[in-house]
């Protein structure tokens, strides 16, 4: 059926939802992966967005549900230019449209997709409202602007777990004991990993423990009494949606536990160790997000195809006078992708070393946090 896409600063698409009717809100912005779409909109991070895959063709080979990257799909709507309810793959269970519509998730296609791009890129990223239901477009530009920002929004709170839990079989199994160093029980042959949950991807704690690591996945307001009483071998710091600065609680207990353990954090929870490290952060234009931004390791030379999901980048400027280091930059715009620390066992870096979807050029991070923790002493 007929939609029109709205956008805050007057911008109207003609589309057409493939979901059925409805109306959704969120900051629209644009994906340049190939591939993946299921992975990209189970991604916590896309919490609050609607996002627009720039690949023409979406759905033909329809929906795995050993692909999931969360127990749900979180992004808001999905925006395609053409969509390809006649899937062809021997893993698939589903159409993208019958698991959309499971969700109440809107999908939209019929859309020039390649011109929302250029306006995105031109004017940034902004809100947005699609719609089969109103057919005055002034009136859905004027409902676009009344939607929260994604400045100032805490995010985090609302994709993180409530309660901690192990990942079995990508099924999340809740732990009901009181947290302890006792929930672990491979310590010696395997090393006992915190994961806070400020949006964490399935596969992160699937390449960790293929690293060797037990992980035990926390809430993201878990305090840094309870984790030093786990007392793991290292912390690590997931990725996840919306503004880090907010996310005070969080920034808080990291200070309280730089130097504790060795600290791994990617995309959010790489921010929010750039400011529990005294700096600040910032909103990109129309952020990183897609399967091929090029990344240079400043100490080797090389450069790595990286996965990208993230709208905020910490501003180095603000980190000249702490004992930090920028280790990966981002070769399209210059701007920080990975810190470390002189002195304490700290690694973190903008983009998603897990891919899922994309390419697996920074894999090795898990296992260069693996060697810090065998190499750290307390």
């Amino acid at each position: 059926m007929k939609a029109l896409l709205a956008l805050e600063d007057g911008r109207i698409f003609s589309c057409r939802s493939f979901t059925g009717p409805g109306e959704v809100g969120g900051e629209v912005v644009f994906n340049t992966s190939m591939t993946g779409y299921q992975e990209i909109i189970t991604d916590p991070s896309y919490r609050g967005q609607m996002v627009t895959m720039t690949y023409p063709l979406i759905g033909n080979y329809g929906v795995s549900r050993e692909d999931v990257e969360s127990s749900r799909i979180q992004a808001s709507a999905l925006i395609v230019r053409e969509y390809q309810d006649d899937y062809s793959n021997w893993r698939a269970d589903m159409s993208l449209a019958d698991y959309l519509k499971a969700s109440s998730v809107m999908g939209i296609d019929e859309l020039d997709t390649r011109a929302l791009t250029l306006h995105l890129r031109n004017k940034g990223a902004m809100r947005g409202i699609i719609s089969t239901e109103v057919e005055n477009p002034e009136s859905l530009v004027e409902k676009a602007k009344t939607l929260p920002s994604m400045v100032g929004c805490d995010l985090a709170s609302e994709v993180s777990t409530d309660k901690p839990y192990r990942l079995v079989n990508d099924i999340p199994v809740f732990i009901q004991e009181t947290l302890s160093a006792d929930l672990f029980s491979a310590r010696g042959e395997k090393k006992a990993v915190v994961a806070f949950d400020f949006g964490i991807k399935f596969n992160i704690i699937r390449l960790l423990e293929a690293s060797g690591c037990e992980v035990i996945v926390v809430p993201a307001t878990t305090s840094a009494e309870v984790i030093k009483a786990m007392n793991p071998d290292g912390i690590f710091l997931s990725n996840g949606p919306g503004d880090p600065e907010p996310v005070i609680y969080a920034v808080e207990t990291v200070k309280a536990l730089i130097g504790f353990r060795p600290i791994f954090g990617i995309c959010l929870g790489h921010q929010i160790m750039s400011i529990a490290l005294g700096g600040k952060t910032y909103k990109l234009k129309f952020g990183h997000r897609g399967g091929n931004q090029p990344v240079q390791n400043i100490a080797s030379g090389k450069v790595e195809i990286t996965s990208q999901n993230h709208g905020f980048a910490a501003d180095m400027e603000s980190l000249s006078g702490a004992d930090v280091d920028v280790s990966h930059i981002n070769l399209n715009d210059r701007t920080v992708e990975g810190l470390r620390h002189r002195v304490h066992p700290v690694l973190s870096v903008q983009y998603h070393p897990e891919a899922s979807p994309g390419p697996n050029d920074a894999q090795y991070l898990f296992d260069e946090f693996v060697s810090m923790m065998e190499n750290f002493t307390a």
